[in-house]
């Protein structure tokens, strides 16, 4: 089977290729923007009839498309989210190969849900931001092609190679600065808000198994079980045999406060989180400074809410019906969180 993999060096594309490399029966080529794709090709500004000519020549059965941004304004999220695929759809139209398309999509694709309850593929998308905006756009044009496709809704991807700037990423950098200056006390924020974490290896089963399959329409990849981020830092701490004070800051992630790993002696003239980062919650979301007259850093007497307290855009809870991908797929998770976090803290204690 010939796999045309775009996005082969992002977090989820890298093990996506170990998966298909695995499998004997595949011939992988891998099509991207860095100088070690087989093939260099940028989506976000090559034409549909390049690409289309490429395809002919190729003649892959299946296209992975784990390409797209997850970062900047609405309109590089744009381009790399849903024009790029606007130009995949199209050259695979007009291609005679007749690939069948497996797309990853994401749960920010569905924004806030219930607490409590679990979203299914037939709940009605209401993403809370530009990133999960991009991202639907872009799963309605897969659904919409009249193509072979599948789009998989990938939850929140967690293991190793997690991102430094996601949640859990930001909790291992905290926890490994706070080891490394002898610092008792961690006190975190933004906790609050909980998650269903899918280790990003069984993320790449699931697009090995949708490869094979001919199922069609949206299917979720994620845990089913929603965890809080305050029981994560936990299993983190002990994980990383932390024999501190975890310190829970109170309120909800957007709130103006001292955030991850914020030093007790720290001076109010000048805020800094663990990370090095200035009012960064654990969500990632950014928060102001504000200068005093003499350009010193204050906190404001009355603090503003934040336009977006999750700036995933997802709300304070997330989990998912993945009954679908156990039964059209035959897939289910086999990772626990425990060992997705034991593996994001091995790559962080490398770095003390």
């Amino acid at each position: 089977m010939r796999v045309l993999l775009i996005g082969a060096n992002g977090y989820i594309g890298r093990f996506v290729a170990d998966r298909l490399l695995a499998d004997p029966a595949v011939q992988l080529t891998a099509l991207g923007r860095g100088d070690d794709a087989d093939v260099r090709f940028d989506l976000a500004t090559g034409s549909p009839g390049a690409l289309t000519r490429f395809l002919d020549a190729v003649h892959p059965g299946v296209v992975v498309n784990c390409a797209g941004a997850t970062r900047g304004g609405a309109r590089e999220l744009t381009r790399h989210n849903t024009v790029a695929v606007a130009t995949v759809c199209e050259a695979l139209r007009r291609s005679g190969c007749g690939a069948r398309l497996v797309q990853v999509g994401c749960s920010a694709e569905y924004g806030p849900s219930q607490p409590g309850s679990s979203t299914a593929e037939d709940a009605v998308p209401r993403p809370g931001g530009p990133y999960g905006v991009s991202k639907l756009a872009a799963t309605e044009l897969v659904l919409g092609s009249g193509l072979d496709a599948v789009v998989l809704r990938v939850f929140s991807p967690a293991g190793p190679g997690t991102p430094a700037g996601s949640p859990l990423g930001r909790l291992a950098e905290a926890m490994r600065r706070a080891m490394q200056s002898g610092d008792g006390e961690l006190r975190l924020g933004g906790l609050g808000a909980q998650r269903d974490f899918i280790d990003v290896r069984d993320v790449a089963r699931a697009v090995h198994a949708a490869s094979l399959s001919a199922a069609q329409g949206v299917i979720n990849i994620g845990s089913g079980r929603a965890v809080r981020l305050r029981d994560a830092a936990a299993t983190l701490a002990r994980v990383a045999g932390y024999g501190g004070t975890l310190h829970e800051l109170d309120g909800p992630p957007g709130a103006l406060r001292p955030t991850i790993g914020h030093p007790r002696t720290e001076s109010v003239g000048h805020r800094v989180d663990a990370l090095g980062h200035h009012r960064t919650d654990a969500l990632g979301h950014h928060r102001p400074d504000h200068l005093g007259s003499r350009g010193e850093r204050t906190e404001p007497e009355h603090p503003a809410p934040a336009p977006h307290p999750y700036p995933d855009g997802c709300g304070s809870w997330q989990q998912a019906d993945v009954r679908t991908a156990r039964d059209r797929l035959g897939w289910r998770p086999r990772i626990g969180l425990e060992e997705s976090l034991a593996d994001i803290w091995m790559e962080a204690a490398c770095r003390i």
